[in-house]
C-alpha cells in the first residue's frame, strides 16, 4: 500500500493560500509507480471504475498533485509558506489603512522629455483590453470584467478566488488597472498644457484610491499587478515633472500629497512584503523587486534606503538566476521576454541615472538578453511563439503591433552597447526610447553605424533553443527555430507549454508552420488545456498524452528532461540531434533528428520513437500551418503550400508509414486545428494529423521533408 500526503481540496491558488485545513495522510492503492499514477486520466478511470465515482477521480487526482506538490517543497519554501499563512490572517487587521505621507523633499525627474521633440501623437481616451475597449474619457469601473460585466467583490484581497467565474475574468480587470495608458495621458499634457488632460490624470489616480482601500478588492491581490502600476506612476511623474509641477499648480500640489504620495508608499509596503519566492519565483519576482527598485530610488520615504538596497540585490540575483548563459529566459515564455527585459532595463537605467549602478555581471547579461533578441526576430521583425503569450506590456507608448516591444528593446540595444545589428533590426528611435535616453540617445543611436548583415544560424546548447537559417541576398530568408529547452524553471512551471522537440518555420518573414499559441491563462480550463498540450505543437505525441501531467489546475507537475546529443552548423547544412524523457512514464521515448540541408533549401526531420512495455501506442506526428496557409495535394502524405506574403512554395512530405489526416477547427472528440494569435483570440487551422499505430517492444524511424521552393 502506498501512502501519499492530501490536504484540502480547495482551488485557490498558491499565491492566495486558502485557510487552515488539517493536512491528513491518506492511503491510495498503488498500481505502478508515482510517475504513471494518476493523470493518465483514461487508465485512472478504468482502474477505478469499480469503486469510485467521478467526484473520486477528481480527488485522487488532487492528492497526486499535493503529493508531487509536496515532494518539491524545500524547508525554506515550508518555512515560507507558513509565514505567507500568519501574514494573510495578520495583514487583515490593516484592511482599508491610510497613509500619511510627508516627504522632506520631492524628487526631481530622471527620466525627461522635451515637447519640442515629441513626435505627432494620437489624442485617444481609448485603450484596447485584449479584445474590448475602455473609453478613459468616462468614468471607470475598476472592478468591472469588460469582457462580462461581472464585478469583483470588495472584500479582502487575499481570500478572494480569482478563478470564480460569478466575479469574471480577472485579466481584463487587472489589465484596466495597470494604468498602461496614464503615461500616454501624461505626454498628452505635456504636449498640449491643456489643463483639462491634468484634470482626467488627477480623476482617475483620485478615484482609483477611492474604488480600491488598502488591501480590499481584487486589485490589492496579485505583486505583480501592484508593482506594475507602481511603474506607470513612476514614469507619470517623470513626463510631469510632478515636482516642479505642484510649485506652480495648487490642485496638482494638494492631489500628490493627499492622494498620490500616499498610495505610492502603500504600493511601495506591499511590494516589499508580498514578493513570492521559491518556486512561484518568477518573472513577478522580477516585477516586485523592479517596481521597488525604481520608487525606492526615487521617492525618499523613510524606508527607501532598506529598500533600495534589498531590491538591487534581489534583482542580481535573479538576473542570473532566471536568465540562461545566453541571456535566454528560463521561463520558456517567448511572449514574456519584453516584458522581463523592460523592467531589468527601467532599473538598469535607473540605477544608472540615481548614483547607484548595477553590477558588471548585470550588465553583461542584459546584453546577453539584447542580443538573443536580435537573433530570434525573423527577417521581417516576427518573433516566433514558444510557452505562454506574455503578461502584456510593463507600459504603453506607441507601437501596438506584438513584435513592437522587442524591436524597440533592440532600440536600446542599440544606444547602450552600439550594436549594429541591434539598429539594422529596431525600428527607429521610438517614443519609448525618447523618455528614457532624451537627446543624448538620440545622437548615441545615430552614431551606430547602419550595416546590412546577412545572419546565419544562431545555437544555443546551453539553453535548448537552435535558430536554422539561410538568408540570401533580396532579404530572401527560411527561418526555423527548433526547441529542445526543458519545460520552465519553476517548480510549478507556470508558463511552459508541452512543446518539446517542436519547431516553427518562417519563409521571408511570413509564418508557415507555427507554433498553436496561447488565448487564455486562467479561465477556460479546456481551451487552456489544449493549447498548452504537446498536440498542439509541431512534435510527436503518443497516446494523446501531453510531455508532462498536469494537475487538476493545470500546472505541470514533472517537468521532462530534454537532451541535445548533437550540435553543429556549417556553412551547407545544420543538424541537431535531441530528446525527451516525458514518455518514460508510458514506457516510450522519442528522438528527432533536425537537418537543415542549405543548398537545397531543405529540412529534414528524423523521428524516432520506441516502445519498451506491453500494449500497442498510438504515435501521432502534427504539422500546424498558419491560417492564411493554402495547401492542395499532391501526391499520398505530399502537400504543396502557399502564402499569400511570398511567392515561394513550401512542400512537406510526410512518411509514408503513416496515415495523414487534415484537421481544421475540431471541437470533438478533442479540440484540435486551433491558432490563436494573441490572449483572447483564436481562429481555426490547418494542422496536418500523421499516426501509426506502434506495438509492444517496437521501434519505428519516421522521415518527412520540408522543401522551400522558388
Amino acid at each position: 500500500m502506498a501512502w501519499c500526503v492530501a490536504a484540502s481540496r480547495s482551488k485557490e491558488r498558491i499565491e492566495a493560500p486558502p485557510g487552515p485545513s488539517p493536512i491528513a495522510f491518506m492511503p491510495l492503492h498503488r498500481f505502478g509507480t508515482p510517475n504513471s499514477f494518476i493523470f493518465h486520466r483514461v487508465g485512472l478511470q478504468r482502474a477505478y471504475s469499480d469503486s469510485y465515482s467521478t467526484c473520486n477521480v477528481k480527488m485522487l487526482n488532487r492528492y497526486h498533485w499535493f503529493y508531487y506538490r509536496l515532494r518539491s517543497l524545500s524547508t525554506a519554501e515550508v518555512g515560507f509558506r507558513l509565514r505567507q499563512y500568519f501574514q494573510k490572517q495578520s495583514d487583515k487587521q490593516q484592511v482599508g489603512w491610510k497613509a500619511t505621507v510627508l516627504l522632506a523633499t520631492w524628487p526631481e525627474r530622471i527620466f525627461a522629455i522635451s515637447s519640442d521633440i515629441l513626435p505627432a501623437f494620437p489624442l485617444l481616451n481609448e485603450q484596447k483590453i485584449f479584445e474590448q475597449t475602455l473609453d478613459y474619457s468616462y468614468p471607470v469601473d475598476w472592478h468591472l470584467d469588460l469582457s462580462t460585466n461581472k464585478r469583483f467583490p470588495l472584500t479582502y484581497a487575499k481570500e478572494i478566488n480569482i478563478q470564480n467565474a460569478a466575479f469574471g475574468n480577472v485579466e481584463y480587470v487587472w489589465e484596466v488597472n495597470r494604468f498602461l495608458f496614464l503615461p500616454a495621458l501624461a505626454l498628452r499634457y505635456q504636449l498640449t498644457a491643456d489643463p483639462r488632460e491634468l484634470s482626467r490624470l488627477i480623476t482617475l489616480v483620485s478615484t482609483w484610491v477611492k474604488a480600491n482601500p488598502y488591501l480590499l478588492g481584487v486589485n490589492w491581490y496579485s505583486n505583480l499587478e501592484v508593482n506594475i502600476r507602481l511603474v506607470n506612476w513612476f514614469i507619470c511623474w517623470n513626463i510631469l515633472d510632478a515636482s516642479i509641477l505642484a510649485k506652480t499648480d495648487p490642485v496638482f500640489q494638494r492631489f500628490v500629497e493627499s492622494v498620490w504620495l500616499p498610495i505610492i508608499y502603500q504600493h511601495c509596503l506591499y511590494s516589499r512584503n508580498n514578493l513570492p519566492f521559491h518556486s512561484t519565483a518568477s518573472h513577478q519576482l522580477i516585477a516586485g523587486y523592479a517596481g521597488l527598485f525604481v520608487a525606492s530610488s526615487f521617492w525618499k520615504f523613510p524606508e527607501s534606503p532598506a529598500w533600495n538596497s534589498f531590491a538591487q540585490s534581489g534583482l542580481e540575483q535573479e538576473m542570473q538566476r532566471q536568465q540562461g548563459p545566453n541571456g535566454i529566459n528560463r521561463a520558456e515564455s517567448a511572449g514574456s521576454i519584453p516584458f522581463i527585459t523592460d523592467l531589468l532595463l527601467l532599473s538598469y537605467l535607473t540605477g544608472l541615472r540615481t548614483g547607484n549602478p548595477f553590477s558588471d555581471l548585470y550588465t553583461h547579461q542584459l546584453e546577453n538578453i539584447l542580443s538573443y533578441i536580435a537573433q530570434l526576430l525573423d527577417d521581417q521583425g516576427h518573433v516566433p511563439a514558444y510557452g505562454d503569450e506574455g503578461s502584456g506590456c510593463l507600459w504603453s507608448l506607441d507601437d501596438p503591433t506584438p513584435d513592437g516591444p522587442f524591436r524597440s528593446l533592440l532600440t536600446a540595444s542599440a544606444i547602450l552597447f552600439g550594436d549594429p545589428l541591434s539598429k539594422e533590426r529596431s525600428h527607429g528611435f521610438d517614443l519609448k526610447n525618447r523618455l528614457l535616453f532624451g537627446d543624448e540617445g538620440l545622437q548615441k543611436f545615430k552614431a551606430v553605424p547602419a550595416r546590412e548583415t546577412t545572419l546565419g544560424s544562431q545555437f544555443y546548447p546551453a539553453e535548448g533553443h537552435y535558430i536554422l537559417r539561410k538568408q540570401e541576398p533580396g532579404r530572401s530568408e527560411i527561418y526555423v527555430h527548433f526547441n529542445a529547452a526543458t519545460l520552465g524553471a519553476s517548480a510549478l512551471v507556470p508558463h511552459g507549454h508541452a512543446d518539446a522537440l517542436s519547431f516553427v518555420m518562417h519563409v521571408d518573414g511570413q509564418p508557415f508552420f507555427v507554433d498553436s499559441g496561447t488565448y487564455v491563462h486562467h479561465t477556460n480550463s479546456d481551451w487552456r488545456r489544449y493549447f498548452v498540450s504537446t498536440r498542439a505543437h509541431n512534435t510527436v505525441c503518443i497516446d494523446s498524452e501531453n510531455q508532462a501531467l498536469q494537475d487538476p489546475d493545470l500546472r505541470w507537475l514533472n517537468p521532462y528532461v530534454t537532451t541535445t546529443h548533437k550540435a553543429e552548423i556549417s556553412d551547407y547544412s545544420d543538424e541537431v540531434i535531441a530528446s525527451h524523457n516525458g514518455y518514460d512514464r508510458i514506457g516510450c521515448s522519442h528522438q528527432r533528428r533536425m537537418e537543415f540541408d542549405k543548398r537545397n533549401n531543405r529540412l529534414l526531420i528524423d523521428d524516432q520513437v520506441e516502445s519498451r512495455r506491453n500494449g500497442n501506442h498510438t504515435v501521432e506526428v502534427l504539422f500546424h500551418v498558419h491560417p492564411a496557409i493554402r495547401f492542395r495535394a499532391k501526391g499520398r502524405n505530399h502537400f504543396i503550400l502557399s502564402h499569400p506574403q511570398t511567392k515561394r512554395l513550401v512542400v512537406l512530405q510526410i512518411d509514408p508509414a503513416l496515415q495523414v489526416e487534415v484537421v481544421n477547427g475540431q471541437q470533438q472528440p478533442g479540440l484540435l486545428g486551433w491558432y490563436s494569435a494573441g490572449l483572447y483570440q483564436k481562429q481555426a487551422t490547418c494542422v496536418f494529423r500523421a499516426y501509426l499505430t506502434l506495438g509492444a517492444e517496437r521501434r519505428v524511424e519516421l522521415q518527412h521533408q520540408i522543401t522551400v521552393q522558388s
